[in-house]
């Protein structure tokens, strides 16, 4: 029987991938790699912040992308709580991505012994990221008058002093849609807020003019950006370990796609 590389069964392939997945996973197979610049300014962003700074996250991202995004949310959660920086926890996008960001910022917090109320506050989700941005701008309290559990602001150590973005001494959006560019468009740009972003890994190349432009100061894009931060925090995670899995699809995936292309160029000279 002869083998024709155009037309692999589809069963193959997906035994193909699971081992792709499973075999660096199981036998914890090691794949160094380099921080690159654009993670390394994110980094730096919060690292160089004076002791005590409030950092705004907003993570509008939803389970779809969790397996993405939520690796750099606890990461940077993590580096923010180690220099003694406070976080106000929001969404703009999806209420499903502030629960997931609250499980993030509520597992590190229980980690390190940081405190609700003092060390972070989840101000909760509010729809429509254009407006809620602008208003955050003007007042906090117009759009946020008590944080997610219905405790009034003034009431919580962290955020008696919190009246407008300028308060806020740097922003980080984990966004797997439009958000990103609302918060650039009007954050950054209209209040000068400084920030950083979080995206997947398809959205990371749309961003970079806003990163050369300066109007954000770091960005962390997918799996990998996530994983870079974790070597850069020295604390290797979710994101590290999942990294040679990763490769070892893409590398399958070209071969795949290399076979494809053989067996159809195959195919073209038996029919000349």
């Amino acid at each position: 029987m002869r083998f024709d590389p155009g037309r692999i069964d589809r069963r193959i392939i997906f035994l193909l991938v699971f081992l792709a997945v499973a075999i660096p996973m199981l036998f914890r197979i090691h794949m160094p790699f380099t921080p690159t610049p654009p993670v390394r300014a994110a980094f730096q962003a919060i690292d160089t912040l004076p002791p005590g700074s409030v950092i705004l996250i907003s993570t509008d991202y939803g389970p779809g992308t969790m397996p993405e995004v939520d690796p750099m949310v606890r990461a940077v959660v993590r580096h923010a709580f180690s220099k003694g920086h406070r976080i106000l926890l929001m969404s703009t996008l999806d209420a499903l991505g502030l629960a997931l960001g609250d499980q993030a910022v509520r597992t590190v917090a229980a980690e390190m012994g940081k405190q609700y109320g003092t060390d972070w506050v989840n101000l909760g989700f509010k729809p429509g990221f254009e407006a809620v941005i602008v208003s955050m701008g003007k007042n906090i309290r117009d759009i946020f008058p008590e944080d997610y559990a219905g405790r009034p602001l003034d009431s919580l150590p962290l955020t008696q002093n919190i009246r407008t973005l300028r308060d806020i001494a740097l922003a980080v959006d984990f966004a797997s849609g439009a958000a990103l560019q609302a918060w650039i468009q009007f954050a950054q740009a209209r209040f000068g807020v400084p920030l950083v972003g979080g995206v997947t890994a398809v959205m990371a190349p749309e961003n970079y003019p806003y990163l050369n432009s300066g109007q954000l100061l770091g960005l962390i894009g997918g799996l990998k950006g996530a994983a870079e931060y974790e070597l850069l925090l020295h604390r290797p995670g979710v994101a590290t370990a999942g990294m040679p899995a990763q490769s070892f699809v893409h590398l399958l995936i070209i071969l795949l796609i290399a076979l494809g292309n053989l067996g159809y160029f195959l195919q073209r000279r038996r029919r000349t």
